[in-house]
């Protein structure tokens, strides 16, 4: 029988292992973030492993640009809806009589 080939999640855990020593040298607030960037190639595994792509990092460089552009697409949307909200008060503030004396 052959070889069984890695697959794209053993990939990324290697590639994550890699950078293991990059992660420890970054400050303590940034970690995390590291570590959410690795969740997010993580989230996208199996749309990566379809790929087969001869090298791993370029699918999960990929994946998290999909989802901080995700993200970015959803602050949009909120700032949007906040904007309508203080243009829907300012405007209702315009509309209402002076009560003062």
């Amino acid at each position: 029988m052959g070889r069984t080939s890695p697959t794209y999640r053993d990939a990324l855990r290697a590639i994550e292992e890699r950078w293991a020593d990059f992660r420890r040298a970054l400050r303590r607030r940034d970690q995390p973030r590291f570590d959410r960037l690795f969740e997010y190639a993580r989230e996208h595994a199996d749309a990566s492993g379809l790929l087969n792509h001869q090298n791993p990092l370029l699918p999960a460089l990929f994946s998290i640009d999909i989802e901080q552009q995700t993200r970015l697409d959803d602050h949009e949307e909120r700032l949007e809806e906040l904007e309508a909200a203080v243009a829907a008060s300012d405007d209702q503030e315009a509309v209402l009589p002076d009560s003062d004396p």
